[in-house]
């Protein structure tokens, strides 16, 4: 059974670890770009703003294919999460130390934060959407949400990436988990919004200036991280397999 480990400074900052942090800056603002701007895309190209279903399934795809290709560019250097919940899920389950974990979730919030200020500057000042709630859905009935999809998104990332037994599978990890996030969004997208991913609702509420109820997209991811990976980690990874440093 994999356990949770702190690490030491001096792996977190070998050369090695400098450059998974700037793949894991650089695949998070590309995902973050595409799939911010998709939203931005579509309030400009329609007359309301508010989400109908060609807007979900077009945000849904543009979504998948980004995270897609996200996780691909970087799974060789960094593993590709590309999510702190997905770090933090990894970390739970033996395969990431906590202090590297750190510095991801770092790097992942830069990347998001940087993404979002770049949309607003290129698209003119467009409004920069946050996640939030739907009408009539309440702040306990989002984080459940979010708790949901989040562990089908790193049960997936444990599945087809972190387990040594996946063989040949981990060649499709990346689309797997792209695939995931599509359909998760096209789930719960009308009612939490459908994060799944801390950064990629942090960023536009830093650029927004706009918090509200921006604590949903980290309890619920981080708790439904957190569970998939423990329970994945302890009922299908024998101890026998050493602990990975990355998701792919």
């Amino acid at each position: 059974m994999p356990g949770i480990a702190f690490g030491r400074f001096d792996d977190s900052f070998s050369a090695g670890s400098l450059k998974a942090y700037l793949a894991e800056f650089i695949s998070t603002l590309l995902f973050v770009f595409a799939g911010v701007g998709s939203a931005i895309a579509f309030n400009k190209v329609t007359s309301d703003a508010a989400l109908d279903p060609s807007g979900l399934v077009a945000i849904a795809v543009c979504h998948a294919f980004a995270l897609f290709v996200a996780v691909a560019v970087g799974a060789n250097i960094s593993g590709g999460h590309v999510n702190p919940a997905v770090t933090f899920g990894l970390a739970i389950g033996g395969q990431i130390t906590i202090l590297t974990g750190l510095f991801y979730w770092i790097a992942q919030l830069l990347g998001s934060i940087l993404a979002c200020y770049l949309l607003s500057v290129v698209t003119g000042g467009l409004a920069v959407p946050t996640h939030n709630v739907a009408a009539g859905v309440g702040a306990i009935e989002g984080v459940v949400m979010e708790i949901i999809i989040t562990f089908a998104l790193v049960y997936t990332v444990f599945a087809t990436a972190a387990d040594p037994k996946k063989g040949s599978l981990g060649t499709i990890a990346p689309i797997a988990i792209g695939f995931i996030v599509g359909a998760n969004i096209l789930a719960a997208g009308p009612f939490s919004g459908g994060s799944m991913n801390p950064a990629r609702s942090f960023g536009p509420a830093v650029v927004s200036g706009d918090f509200t109820n921006n604590w949903i997209y980290w309890v619920g991811p981080l708790i439904g991280g957190g569970l998939a990976g423990g329970i994945y980690s302890n009922v299908y990874m024998h101890h026998e397999h050493a602990p990975l440093s990355s998701a792919v």
